[in-house]
């Protein structure tokens, strides 16, 4: 059985604990106790929530925990004495130490980051640069693991990161399984962008809500007006006409900035040729996806590569 430490602040988002279902869930699915789960904070009193409700906790004592993870708030909180020193012997005696959203500052003021790569909610990103310049902030990612320090951004991304987690100890299928009990349409894998171009459009109707998950789901295809108008149920110009006053933008330009942010995750994971990249999004041929890039990114799919290599080797060497 792993045990798992999970640390609240006063204040915390309730959101924040939707990570621990992960493993509450793997208990439930596997008949058997693989997480032991203790929410731990400064003095084992209860700690309040945002919400104005309290949850139970332990103290830190003299504990050890396969895994760690501090919990995120919804400002930069002071990292008490007892927490830095919770912290800093987690890191020797941990097997992995986390955090999400605001957590990730508890780590740097123990000063366990080193070179490691990390990342944070995109709203504390500058702060996090101007208190720690040294750190090696990766902005704009669902989460990133580097060794034993794992970091995540948001809530949401807390449970792709305790996924991720339970993957590593216990396998894909459960993993799977887990995250279809949790409704999760789909396992990130942490290289994605925080800000979604599907988030970005926001439609009200589900009409133009299910052409998009269309679309999304059928992005190696051809995607005509016709086609997505087909999937809502609607006429090719009452389409388009919705679709504009529900998104700002048009279909044409929608489909693209979709097929943008799937071929940019798999140009960065490096797992496929760049041609099947451009296949695979629907992009059809590589000069096209190249124009994309470039008047989108600044850079082509080759350069973008090129980084996300560089960010990789940096974070194992």
């Amino acid at each position: 059985m792993l045990t798992v430490g999970f640390v609240v602040t006063p204040g915390f988002p309730v959101m924040s604990l939707a990570a621990l279902s992960v493993f509450e869930f793997a208990n439930h699915s596997s008949g058997e106790k693989l997480y032991d789960i203790q929410i731990l904070s400064d003095d084992g009193m209860p700690v309040p929530s945002a919400s104005g409700t309290s949850l139970e906790t332990a103290a830190f004592n003299n504990g050890r925990f396969d895994t760690v993870i501090i919990g995120g708030n919804t400002r930069v909180m002071p990292t008490s004495r007892s927490l830095l020193a919770f912290v800093s012997s987690a890191a020797k005696t941990s097997r992995r130490i986390s955090s999400i959203c605001t957590g990730i500052f508890a780590l740097a003021d123990a000063g366990i980051l080193g070179d490691r790569r990390v990342t944070t909610h995109w709203l504390f990103t500058e702060d996090l640069k101007t208190r720690f310049p040294e750190a090696q902030l990766v902005e704009d990612r669902i989460f990133i693991v580097d060794g034993p320090i794992w970091t995540a951004a948001g809530n949401t991304a807390g449970i792709d990161l305790t996924l991720h987690m339970l993957e590593e100890d216990y396998g894909s299928d459960l993993a799977r399984m887990v995250a279809r009990i949790l409704v999760v349409d789909s396992q990130r894998s942490g290289g994605q962008s925080q800000h979604s171009a599907l988030l970005e459009l926001n439609p009200k109707s589900d009409r133009i809500q299910e052409a998009l998950a269309y679309a999304r789901q059928n992005l190696c295809k051809p995607l005509s007006v016709q086609k997505l108008a087909q999937s809502a149920g609607l006429g090719p110009r009452q389409f388009s006409r919705a679709f504009h006053a529900e998104t700002g933008t048009s279909p044409a330009k929608a489909i693209e900035s979709l097929r943008l942010d799937r071929a940019r995750l798999m140009i960065e994971q490096g797992r496929h040729p760049i041609e099947v990249v451009a296949r695979e999004t629907g992009f059809g041929d590589q000069e096209r996806m190249r124009r994309a890039f470039i008047r989108v990114f600044g850079e082509s799919p080759q350069r973008l590569r090129a980084i996300a290599a560089g960010r990789a080797n940096r974070g194992t060497s």
